[in-house]
């Protein structure tokens, strides 16, 4: 979860790196750097927090430049990064990109170097010194060590020692017209313009320029060069230094799918584009007049898929929920045996995959690391691959026999939304494809396709009950501990609920099987907790009564999700959201649909901390003169308004000028709930501890009213 951006071409840079950057941001915010080289000379910029404070650094260093010269960040080969934590905690140190101690060279990496450890006990006996913590800054001094004049051979040197997953952009000061790229298991493209190049992690820094691309498979290596004339040339190879052929291709997204489009947020745009979004995974390939299902993407393996003795489908995080919905469904319609597996430990077991074994592997964006080994273990034992991926063109995408693209253009909210339900739609006509082949009758088929087409319509009813669902989830937004429990197709449902709720709240809850919540977790039950059941009018609808009269008598308040017209429900539930019904075989997607609003309006809700932590949360903070602090380091506080009983050593973003790093300081208990280190990219009072220690020398653990300020 990382951002990568480099350029090479005839214009200065700076602007369109930031630019970039800022378009990826969404995939990692706790830190960002960029590095630029100018006449042979780097010029690097790393700052704690999101690519606004990079930019006040930037343009900082670039201010204060008085020397003969040209100003530092003024050359046209650069890259950048923004950067979410993996490999030391979250300090300007520890931000990307990393340098080496020798040659000049700059370097940003996605994923992890796995052997790093060794490879940089071998380095520091060599004499190298290291500045961080980071497996990056290993990966940047073996690049070094082995550089003999050639950045593309000494990348490819190194990378034949690494063990793990990378994209990789390096520059290097002795050669100011080159910039090389790699990648393993973490994506990578190369946009080609008029005598450019981008290079980047995600189209969405790439298609506001260009939108020819060339994508990196595992294991290439590319070099990008400009010549004194300014002719441009793009050379790729493996890490062997076998030559390759590149594919220039078409990028799959346009420059209005990645704005906010007047929306203040792009995971609420996301909400609100589901259902045309399930229009477009739908369009042509629905026929309700001779009950039929057409994905060309699989008819090449009709007859298989047809005759499929098990489906294995594989994923993580929210595909896998949507993987849980489809295995109900290919049970449930095609009458074939199915079940669902985490990637990751698929991956590293010993699978048995017989005969007749379709693998299906899903994910949002083609490129998840431990999807794309499972489907390749798979592949590899003689299962059938199938992919049903939203990228199109991506690693998974290439590496299936077949598949089904989701068609709900790209999804810049890291909290998944309308690829979910993308990913249910594409599985639920996949199953009424297999079903028509297998034992269903073409009017059966017609009257579920014919409910499914209704279903958009039903998404946008829900969104219009916003204002309900916001007054509910206000009420219980205070507690620190929420269930979410559903049966059957509801309970991936109510996981994904869960799930929604802690990214976007960072609230904990737990998603389980209504069942499964009085073999132990009842015990958890206390008075007012909220549990959230999915409780529609369905062939379990009683004994997830019986479900509800048991958290309630331990005191816990239920929240039903329950169908329109469910006046029963009333008695059981202090609070209802009501949408409208589908025929049950057809999954509960809409009901997610009433989750993912509710995750996202807690998220925005506001909470008081119980230790007054949150002094944001109540009123502007009142800047302090800075104070002499251990090392040198200055100080930067700030009083708390009338109510708040803690002084909160703020940074925020723009709230002070102070060049020295400093991040908001509170107790452990504050939960990840203080909104300066909201601001500032951070999630815990811990991590901006770390921070500040790293960065300044001070350790500090919590400035009370009375400390000498």
């Amino acid at each position: 979860m990382c951002g990568i951006v480099g350029y090479l071409g005839a214009k200065p840079c700076k602007s369109l790196l930031l630019e970039g950057l800022k378009r990826l941001e969404y995939r990692g915010y706790d830190s960002a750097g960029l590095a630029i080289i100018d006449q042979g000379r780097l010029s690097v910029a790393r700052a704690v927090g999101r690519v606004s404070q990079l930019e006040e650094v930037v343009d900082r260093l670039t201010s204060a430049h008085k020397g003969p010269g040209p100003a530092p960040f003024s050359g046209s080969a650069g890259l950048c990064h923004t950067r979410w934590a993996t490999h030391g905690g979250v300090t300007d140190f520890n931000a990307h990109p990393h340098r080496d101690d020798r040659h000049g060279i700059c370097l940003v990496h996605n994923g992890i170097i796995e052997n790093y450890a060794a490879l940089k006990t071998y380095l520091q006996e060599k004499g190298h010194r290291f500045t961080s913590e980071t497996d990056t800054e290993v990966l940047a001094m073996l690049v070094s060590e082995l550089y003999e004049g050639d950045l593309e051979k000494a990348v490819q040197a190194a990378l034949r020692e690494v063990t793990g997953a990378y994209a990789i952009v390096v520059i290097c000061e002795k050669e100011p017209n080159t910039v090389v790229a790699a990648r393993k298991g973490s994506p990578l493209m190369v946009g080609v313009g008029k005598d450019e190049f981008i290079v980047a992690s995600d189209g969405a820094a790439i298609i506001s320029h260009t939108s020819q691309v060339v994508m990196l498979g595992d294991y290439n290596v590319v070099k990008l060069t400009r010549d004194a004339q300014g002719n441009t040339s793009l050379h790729t190879t493996d890490i062997h230094n076998t030559p390759l052929s590149p594919k220039v291709q078409q990028l799959e997204i346009d420059l209005e799918q990645i704005e906010l489009g007047g929306y203040p947020h792009f995971m609420l745009k996301e909400i609100h584009e589901q259902p045309a979004s399930l229009r477009n995974a739908c369009r042509g390939r629905i026929d309700t007049k001779d009950g039929r299902v057409v994905l060309g993407g699989i008819m090449t393996f009709a007859k298989e898929l047809t005759k499929a003795r098990k489906v294995i489908l594989t994923a993580q995080g929210t595909a896998l929920h949507a993987a849980m919905i489809g295995r109900y469904l290919l049970e449930d319609l095609a009458k074939v045996q199915a079940q669902t597996e985490f990637a990751s430990e698929f991956r590293y077991r010993n699978p048995v995959i017989e005969e007749g074994t379709v693998v299906v592997a899903v994910s949002q964006s083609g490129e998840t690391a431990d999807t794309l080994a499972a489907l390749q273990e798979a592949k590899e034992r003689g299962a059938l691959a199938i992919g049903v991926v939203n990228v199109v063109g991506s690693s998974i995408a290439r590496e299936t026999d077949a598949g089904v693209y989701l068609r709900v253009g790209p999804e810049i909210g890291v909290a998944s939304t309308k690829a979910f339900v993308g990913q249910v739609a594409a599985l639920t006509l996949l199953g009424l494809f297999m079903a028509r082949r297998r034992i269903m009758s073409a009017d059966q088929v017609s009257e579920l396709l014919r409910a499914m087409e209704q279903v958009p319509a039903k998404i946008e009813r829900i969104l219009e009950t916003a204002d309900k669902i916001k007054k509910v989830t206000e009420k219980y937004v205070e507690r620190e501990n929420w269930l979410f429990l559903g049966r059957g197709y509801n309970y991936p449902t109510a996981m994904e609920g869960a799930l929604k709720l802690k990214e976007i709240s960072y609230i904990h809850a737990e998603g389980m099987p209504a069942a499964e919540m009085k073999h132990g977790p009842i015990a958890l039950i206390n008075e007012g907790l909220p549990a959230v059941f999915i409780a529609n009018k369905g062939r379990q609808y009683e004994k997830v009564m019986s479900n509800i009269q048991e958290v309630r008598s331990r005191g816990g308040h239920v929240i039903a999700v329950a169908t329109e017209g469910d006046e029963q429900i009333k008695k059981y539930a202090q609070d209802v959201l009501y949408v409208p019904d589908v025929p049950e075989p057809l999954p509960q997607r809409r009901r997610f649909v009433a989750l993912e609003a509710g995750a996202f309006l807690a998220g925005l809700a506001p909470r008081a901390c119980p230790l007054a932590a949150c002094p944001l949360r109540f009123a502007p903070l009142e800047p302090l003169p800075p104070v002499a602090g251990p090392l040198g380091a200055q100080v930067f506080a700030a009083r708390p308004p009338p109510g708040c009983s803690n002084i909160a050593a703020a940074w925020r973003a723009g709230a002070f000028s102070a060049a020295t790093p400093l991040s908001f300081i509170s107790p452990d208990t504050s939960r990840g709930k203080c909104s300066p280190c909201h601001d500032a990219g951070y999630f815990s009072s811990s991590s901006c501890r770390a921070a500040l220690v790293g960065n300044s020398g001070l350790n500090v653990s919590h400035i009370t009213a009375s400390s000498p300020v």
